[in-house]
Parts: structure tokens; C-alpha cells; sequence
């Protein structure tokens, strides 16, 4: 049987391609998402997978107190951290100065205004206040020590892709050979059998735009279509211009990343939608090992060199 993985916030799960000798599968509501995870082992492996998802969320919630995250955002000075929580932030740093920072995780202070479960649209005077508070630049790491200088931190567009890698490590560890890993549409395929995953049609319910046929990969879609709050002239989308404090304006709706690691597939897809297409194609052809499917306002399909395309199917050449 063949499995077609939707990439999307919101997952469908179709069908799935070949048999495991012992597949398990479960899902679970962690990491302010839907967690599923579907491998070739008993499931007290799967529960130990799902027991270290817990564990990074209690380490990088911006809301459970006593978090990295937490103490970092409610804390004056350096404040001492977990490896990982370093690790992120640093990784995030990189980002924000290859992007020209356009990815800034010291966005918080704009995000937090945002409502998109209520629609809720902050005041431009709200959004130039908080404005006054991004600068990822300003933030200081020495070893195992962080200081945010004042700045709050959000590391929503990276923390699941770095999840997503130490899972798959998880399960290399304990000699796992098949399975899919999916954080909210974070997704690392691994083992010996080829997966189709399915790229959302932006603005649909279900409809799939293209397929991706991967082995042993990562993919990661951000999206304008995820959550925004409609309106008459322009659409207000969760994918904020650190600059301005609005949604961005970009002609990309979608943004697909294949590569090897989760996290820079999750940084990457939120950086190509600020850049917009150009910028974005630029960049991903330039890096290595990564490519990239993207569709824009028109609902046409863009695709980097190292990608094939026939009868809506796409392959790493």
C-alpha cells in the first residue's frame, strides 16, 4: 500500500506505503500540536519517544513556568540553560543573520498581540510599542548561559524541526529501521522505503497541490493560508515582518523544505515566505542539500534545480 502525508498544520493522513514487521502508531496533543508517530518497534519505544517530546516541551514552552523560555523571558542578566535550549537559540541567531532579519525569534513581543483564534487586530500604536522590543541581535550566549538584554523570545519557528531531529535520533539509538515523525506537520521520514507526502493546496480543505516522493528526509511547510484573519484589501497572516509588526508581504502562499535536518527545513520555510520567491529560490539553491518546492499567489508551482517534476509527482534528482 502507498501513504500520502499531507504537509500541513493540520495533517490527513491517506495511506501508507509498504508494511512494517511491528508498526506502531499513536498520537498525542504535545507541543502546542498534534504529535503522531508511527514506527517498526513495540510501543514502549513509542512511548519513549513520545515521554521526550514532554521533555522539551517542559524545557522550551514560552508558557509553562520554570521553562528555559520562561526563565529567559521573565529574567534579568545571564540565565543559565539546558545544552539544548543554547543550541536552538544559537541556531536562530544564524538564521536571523543569514535572513538580513527577517527571521528574528525576539518577534514575541509583536506575535503575543496577534489573535487569530478571535481576530483579533492590535492597534498600530500597540504594534510601534512593541516594535521597540526586537532585536535578536542583542541577545548573549557564553557556554550554557543566556542573556536576552530585556529582549522576550518565541522559538515557535524552530524548536519542533530541533525536536523532530533528536526523535529521529531517539529512534536510531534504539536500532528503529521505518518510521514517519510528525509534529504538526513537521516531518522526518526514515528507513529503506520510499514515502509520498502531499503538498496542501493552499486555502483548501484537503486538496493536495503536488507530491513529493522521499527517502530517509525531512519536510517542513509554512504557509500564509495556517492562520490569518481575513480582510477587505489585504490578508493578515501569522508569518509577521519582524520590520513593520504585520503580516508579511510576500508572494508565496506555501513553502515546502526537503532536506536532512528538521530545524533548518522549519527556519528555512519561514524565512523563503519573507523573502518571497526570488530571494527564496536564491537561497535554498545555494545551500546545500536542501531543496524546495513553492507555490505563490497565483497558485503556481516554483521548484529548485535539484527536484524533478512529472504528472504532479516531484523527485530528488
Amino acid at each position: 500500500m502507498k501513504k500520502i502525508i499531507s504537509v500541513n498544520l493540520t495533517l490527513v493522513l491517506l495511506m501508507l506505503c509498504g508494511c512494517a514487521s511491528q508498526e506502531n502508531k499513536d498520537t498525542r496533543f504535545l507541543l502546542d500540536t498534534v504529535v503522531s508517530l508511527t514506527a517498526d518497534c513495540d510501543s514502549e519505544t513509542l512511548d519513549g519517544a513520545f515521554a521526550l517530546c514532554e521533555d522539551y516541551e517542559k524545557l522550551l514552552s514560552r508558557t509553562k513556568k520554570g521553562s528555559d523560555v520562561y526563565n529567559l523571558n521573565t529574567s534579568t542578566g545571564f540565565v543559565e540553560v539546558d545544552e539544548h535550549t543554547v543550541k536552538i537559540i544559537e541556531k536562530a541567531i544564524y538564521y536571523g543573520n543569514l535572513s538580513g532579519g527577517k527571521f528574528d525569534i525576539t518577534i514575541y513581543p509583536v506575535s503575543s498581540l496577534w489573535d487569530f483564534n478571535n481576530e483579533i487586530i492590535p492597534s498600530r500604536d500597540e504594534i510601534a510599542a512593541a516594535l521597540k522590543n526586537i532585536d535578536y541581535q542583542s541577545i548573549e550566549t557564553d557556554e550554557n548561559y543566556v542573556n536576552l538584554n530585556g529582549k522576550k523570545i518565541d522559538l515557535g519557528g524552530i524548536a519542533k524541526g530541533y525536536i523532530a531531529d533528536r526523535l529521529r535520533e531517539y529512534f536510531k539509538e534504539q536500532e528503529v529501521s521505518e518510521g514517519i515523525i510528525d509534529l504538526g506537520g513537521n516531518i522526518v521520514v526514515f528507513g529503506e522505503r520510499d514515502y509520498t507526502v502531499g503538498i496542501k493546496k493552499p486555502f483548501t480543505e484537503n486538496e493536495i497541490a503536488a507530491t513529493l516522493k522521499l527517502r530517509n528526509k525531512t519536510v517542513v511547510t509554512s504557509g500564509t493560508y495556517e492562520r490569518y484573519i481575513p480582510a477587505d484589501i489585504k490578508l493578515y497572516h501569522h508569518i509577521l515582518d519582524p520590520k513593520t509588526g504585520y503580516a508579511c508581504d510576500s508572494d508565496l502562499t506555501s513553502a515546502t523544505i526537503i532536506t536532512d535536518s528538521s530545524m533548518d527545513a522549519d527556519a528555512l520555510s519561514t524565512i523563503s515566505i519573507l523573502l518571497g520567491l526570488e530571494e527564496a529560490k536564491k537561497l535554498i539553491e545555494k545551500t546545500p542539500d536542501t531543496e524546495a518546492v513553492f507555490i505563490d499567489q497565483n497558485g503556481k508551482l516554483h521548484y529548485t534545480s535539484g527536484l524533478s517534476f512529472s504528472s504532479g509527482e516531484f523527485t530528488l534528482k
